[in-house]
């Protein structure tokens, strides 16, 4: 089975990718992908230094996430090239750890709602959801962002109710203690990793049965 994971900064999505991965199925983080390959020395320097200047770029030759957060959120036109540079060596490296993974695979997928490929990718959507204002105070607990910052950041994201209309299951993970959260990550689990092996057993008996 493989499972598309997305939901808005701030929502919990980390927390439950973490315990499907203590579950057993394998992650594969686009974000990750992303910050592999816009590190020093990343398959994706020499197209954005290209595409935006040095001023994205910093002193180890990386790329400046906040200065390049900055002009994506200030000009749609640099976020759509951004987009086009980072898109296609995002997906051609997720699939690549899809393949080479064993069992269920749970790809973590930020913008899901935004792009309409990944639905095609996937066999189910979960979707993990709370309040704006939810999102917006545990977004300034972490270090460096301003109100101004995670306001514009959940601005630019797919509103609640686009990710939910994209979603097989929705795990409203607003006011949820971690125990509770992780009793509704095991009934997820639970479920759609048997409806997976169900499949599997009746694709195998049709399989059997022809001549």
């Amino acid at each position: 089975m493989r499972i598309g994971l997305t939901g808005g900064i701030g929502s919990g999505k980390s927390t439950v990718a973490a315990m499907l991965v203590q579950r057993g199925l394998t992650l594969v983080d686009t974000d990750a992908i992303a910050r592999h390959l816009t590190r020093p020395g990343g398959d994706a320097m020499p197209a954005l230094r290209q595409a935006f200047g040095a001023s994205v770029i910093d002193a180890e030759g990386g790329l400046a996430r906040a200065a390049m957060r900055d002009l994506a959120f200030a000009d749609a036109t640099a976020k759509h090239r951004l987009e086009a540079i980072l898109h296609p060596l995002i997906g051609s490296e997720a699939a690549r750890q899809a393949h080479a993974a064993a069992g269920a695979v749970v790809f973590d997928v930020p913008l899901l709602a935004e792009a309409s490929h990944w639905r095609d990718r996937v066999e189910r959507v979960l979707v993990v959801d709370c309040r704006e204002s939810t999102q917006h105070a545990r977004v300034m607990q972490r270090p460096g962002w301003t109100a101004l910052a995670a306001s514009a950041v959940i601005a630019q994201q797919a509103s609640r109710a686009a990710r939910r209309a994209c979603a097989d299951a929705v795990i409203y993970n607003d006011a949820l203690s971690l125990e509770a959260l992780a009793i509704e990550v095991d009934a997820l689990c639970r479920c759609w990793l048997k409806a997976a092996s169900s499949d599997q057993e009746r694709r195998a008996a049709v399989e059997q049965s022809k001549p």
